[in-house]
């Protein structure tokens, strides 16, 4: 929605004050330009990039349009359905919870958190080290180191279509100008027309660079920074986990252990104590 809103206030604004200014709309309704600009950005974008990369840049598109899903209710799930699974483990040892790591969606236990269980990066993530507790003895730094390396996987991983979509911006700008010089050619072979018409090839050639830049700074470029903040959103749900799960295998009981998860949650998401504890409380009542 906010993206809708911020376009409409890009045209806004640049059209409105083109209008006021004195400008006719219509002049800037160069369809040969905009299929310039376009086409010859598309081609580079597919040139650029690898089809792993196109299709992941294609999938997170329509994320832009879409609410945030890190809220503070999805954090107090995932806190709430890990101190649960770590109490269980507490009470019934490591091999009380395997058969819910191996099928999770039939667990009694993950099945009580939609939301998370809906997540699947981040239940594999989860699943895969309760899976490493429950095969044996750790060492504590290198599964840490491991997590480590996954999320920053995962993370470089997740920024591509972001990049992409930067790097489509950078050219745009650039493909305006070819645009716009192709259109000074244009007008430069038919010097023998009246003034007025060489005013509007002129005019129709300079389109070109207006609409790389526009383009460039008010549609494409907003949606790469946008990527990069939904990236960096998500990847908070990975530090959560992790230090909650380093945390019990420190030997810090389940209510500690999430509490270390709850203080590296942003401060707009994070519930405080009181709100943790109430909510682990009531769904233990249920």
């Amino acid at each position: 929605m906010f993206v809708i809103i911020g376009y409409v206030v890009i045209l806004a604004a640049c059209l409105g004050g083109f209008a006021l200014a004195g400008g006719h709309l219509a002049s800037l309704l160069q369809p040969v330009e905009l299929l310039i600009i376009g086409g010859a950005a598309v081609g580079a974008f597919v040139v650029s990039n690898t089809p792993k990369a196109l299709k992941a840049t294609l999938a997170a598109l329509p994320q832009v349009f879409k609410g945030s899903a890190y809220s503070k209710a999805l954090y107090m799930e995932l806190l709430a359905m890990l101190y649960e699974i770590l109490a269980k483990v507490r009470k019934e040892g490591l091999m009380s919870v395997e058969a819910d790591i191996e099928n999770p969606e039939q667990s009694p236990v993950f099945s009580k958190f939609p939301g998370i269980l809906a997540d699947h990066h981040a239940m594999e993530f989860l699943t895969d080290y309760l899976r490493m507790m429950v095969g044996g003895n750790l060492n504590t730094f290198e599964i840490e180191n491991l997590m480590d390396n996954e999320i920053e996987t995962h993370h470089h991983e997740a920024h591509v279509p972001a990049h992409a979509i930067a790097r489509l911006a950078d050219g745009l700008p650039a493909f305006g100008i070819v645009a716009a010089v192709m259109g000074v050619v244009h007008t430069m072979e038919s010097v023998g027309l009246p003034p007025a018409e060489l005013g509007k090839l002129i005019g129709a050639a300079l389109v070109g660079t207006f609409l790389g830049i526009l383009l460039a700074y008010g549609f494409i470029g907003p949606l790469a920074t946008l990527l990069e903040h939904k990236v960096e959103e998500g990847a908070k749900v990975f530090h959560c986990i992790k230090v909650v799960l380093l945390a019990s295998m420190n030997g810090y009981a389940p209510q500690v252990a999430v509490e270390f998860g709850r203080k590296v949650l942003y401060s707009a998401e994070r519930p405080n104590f009181r709100e943790l504890e109430d909510d682990i409380k009531s769904r233990k009542a249920k």
